[in-house]
């Protein structure tokens, strides 16, 4: 069946495509296989061996035969006494809490006390306008002074209507109604004591003086303004935070445990953390346990005291609380960084490492206890597990000097692919280098393996000396010096790429 020409030449067009793909996959590729060959050495000289290309990146292969150690921080297996913790996130309340509101209406006249400041109980805090009390207090005791001197005189003649009922002189009813008034003035005098107390009573208040000790807060009132005791700020609040105490839950699980240590009088420590948990806040001791377990959580609340003789210690302050409910003796620990899935790397005396199984116990701070096939004294991996095999060599450094050397190997993983190839010493020696050093060794490095493959066919370079030195020139090296040969040649394979094009390879 024949197409017309316009039909066949629209179903060829994705063919088209297609075939015009592929021949551009197959020059990329070309391109890339001669671009790789170029920074080698130029095509047909063979790139050197690289030994981190036998199993994983910079590491050790299938069989844990890496070339190239691997730089790791260890720590070491010891015996000592282990806490077992509860942790708990709990929050500081203060012992007692006062607001201090003015017990009379009136100006505020001064202010004895600075914002943050502990005060004692009985202390001055401030003043409030007194003469209106002062002339209340005198009003009540011109008033007892006048009934007074009416009781006196009213008490002589009660005395002397005695005498003459004695002589048969008066009638006995007019004796009794002297006596009778003699009582009423005793009443009234009384009556004008208690004003007068009533009256200096409100005079005091003028003073107002803190009802307990502790912190004060900050004021809520000014100098000038007219306080009352309706006020529902007052004037300063005052919270009791020497001791203090802090409230948490636990689990109910240990509430049986902890009542009848409680019970029996065994001291509980329980210590206090701040948010990251990095810095220890205090140190107290476990108070008493609430009544009823709350059901939505299935926890109960506990309640510890803090002496907090410093005064760091806030009222609502967050902490993160540890409460101490047993120790264990003497029990196998490592650090708890070196555990990985129940397993860690031992570091034997070969300088590798081989795979250890444990049985996590409890954490205490940076260690953990465990049980394995392991002594006190040996030592595990905590920082470089994530390049770690069974059997990899390893170099032991400082752990404040991983970053370093992190930092070196990126270095050297920036060069081309013939610089990565370092020896173990060669790595040491790139770690104590500072940055010029390094990027002066790397371009020395760079020379002299070019040098190598102008006259050597692609020889290893010799271990470079410790102190960096200038580049020679391509083609040249000092007397002496392994890799000095005549000025380079073109290649013999006719390639066109010549040694001096190696060298500055990618």
């Amino acid at each position: 069946m024949r197409f017309p020409p316009g039909v066949r030449s629209r179903r060829l067009l994705p063919w088209l495509a297609l075939a015009a793909a592929i021949l551009l996959a197959v020059a990329a590729a070309w391109w890339w296989q001669g671009h790789r060959q170029t920074g080698s050495g130029g095509t047909g000289a063979s790139a050197p061996a690289d030994p981190g290309r036998s199993g994983s990146r910079g590491g050790p292969n299938r069989n844990g035969a890496g070339t190239t150690a691997q730089p790791v921080s260890v720590g070491v297996v010891d015996r000592r006494d282990v806490r077992v913790l509860i942790s708990a996130i709990g929050t500081l309340n203060a012992r007692a809490t006062a607001v201090v509101r003015a017990k009379v209406s009136g100006e505020l006249q001064k202010l004895h006390f600075k914002e943050g400041d502990e005060v004692k109980a009985g202390q001055l805090l401030a003043d409030i306008d007194p003469r209106s009390f002062q002339a209340t207090l005198g009003q009540v005791q011109g008033a007892l002074q006048r009934d007074q001197a009416q009781l006196k005189n009213a008490q002589l003649d009660l005395q002397r209507y005695q005498a003459l009922l004695a002589q048969d002189s008066i009638a006995s009813q007019q004796v009794d109604t002297q006596a009778a008034l003699v009582r009423q003035l005793q009443g009234t005098v009384a009556a004008d004591q208690g004003q007068v107390d009533a009256a200096r009573l409100q005079l005091s208040y003028t003073k107002v003086t803190a009802p307990i000790a502790g912190r004060l807060g900050l004021r809520q009132a000014d100098l000038g303004n007219v306080v009352n005791p309706s006020d529902a700020n007052g004037l300063v609040t005052i919270t009791q935070v020497r001791p203090i105490d802090a409230v948490f839950s636990i689990p109910e699980a240990h509430v049986n445990t902890l009542a009848l240590q409680l019970a029996q009088g065994t001291e509980l420590p329980v210590e206090l953390w701040d948010r990251e948990q990095k810095q220890l806040l205090g140190k107290g001791r476990l108070n008493a346990l609430d009544n009823a377990i709350d059901t939505t959580t299935g926890t109960v609340k506990a309640k510890a005291a803090f002496a907090n003789a410093e005064g760091g210690l806030f009222a609502n302050q967050f902490v993160n609380v540890r409460l101490q409910v047993n120790r264990l003796e003497q029990v196998l620990t490592v650090p708890a960084t070196a555990v990985q899935n129940n397993y860690v790397y031992l570091v034997q005396a070969d300088h590798t490492v081989t795979q250890r199984k444990i049985k996590v116990g409890v954490t205490d701070g940076d260690r953990v206890s465990v049980q394995g096939d392991l002594q006190p004294g040996d030592q595990v991996v905590t920082d470089g597990i994530d390049r770690l095999r069974e059997g990899a060599p390893v170099t032991v450094i400082a752990a404040g000097k991983v970053q370093q050397v992190d930092q070196a190997v990126q270095d050297a993983a920036s060069q081309p692919r013939s610089m990565r190839n370092l020896t173990p010493a060669q790595r040491e020696q790139v770690v104590k280098m500072s940055p010029d050093e390094r990027k002066a060794f790397f371009q020395k490095l760079r020379a002299e393996r070019g040098n190598s493959a102008n006259g050597g066919g692609g020889a290893a370079a010799p271990a470079p000396a410790p102190a960096p030195a200038p580049a020679p020139a391509p083609g040249l090296a000092p007397a002496g010096q392994p890799g000095a040969t005549a000025p380079a040649e073109p290649s013999a394979a006719g390639t066109g790429n010549t040694a001096a094009g190696a060298s500055g390879g990618r």
